[in-house]
């Protein structure tokens, strides 16, 4: 009885931590990468954000975060009028090396991120759209999680087998 109370948590929170993270995730597509950009010419993209890559989300607001050295900009984007599509005028104000990301307005602090780039000189051809490698939650804690389900319940379907012994008084 001791093992089922000690196990019984350990399995309600496998059981309950992942209905808590479902629906947190979304995808984001960009109609463009910022390939050829150059220094100060605004980089015009559309932001399909998609909850569980599927379906459209309305009513966020989606950024993209632009880097370089200590340099960073935010621009904020703009509902389309199509659902999920939002649009965002970014500048790279100098030439060099940026990262880029999206923060795509409904899970905040999970910013979608994309590969560098080179704006202004040595830019390289423009690059095909792209989507982030972002898939949705992440599995890290699937094994981990799967390998205490099944020992809490090896520990309760143990515990049945064992005949009852009387305890002496």
């Amino acid at each position: 009885m001791r093992r089922l109370l000690i196990a019984l948590p350990v399995v309600l929170v496998l059981l309950v931590a992942p209905a808590a993270y479902a629906g947190g995730w979304a995808t984001v597509g960009l109609s463009s990468t910022p390939a050829g950009t150059q220094p100060g010419a605004p980089w015009s993209v559309d932001i399909t954000v998609l909850q569980h890559g599927q379906t459209p989300l309305e009513g966020v607001q989606p950024a993209v975060t632009i880097t370089s050295g200590d340099a960073s900009k935010t621009f904020a984007a703009k509902p389309t009028g199509k659902p999920g599509v939002y649009r965002a005028e970014v500048v790279f104000p100098t030439a060099g090396k940026w990262n880029y990301q999206v923060d795509d307005g409904f899970i905040s602090g999970r910013p979608h991120t994309f590969p560098a780039v080179q704006i202004g000189a040595l830019a390289s051809a423009p690059a095909a759209p792209s989507t982030s490698d972002d898939g949705g939650p992440s599995l890290i804690w699937l094994v981990p999680g799967l390998a205490l389900l099944f020992g809490a319940v090896f520990l309760v379907a143990r515990d049945r087998r064992r005949p009852h012994q009387p305890q002496a008084a």
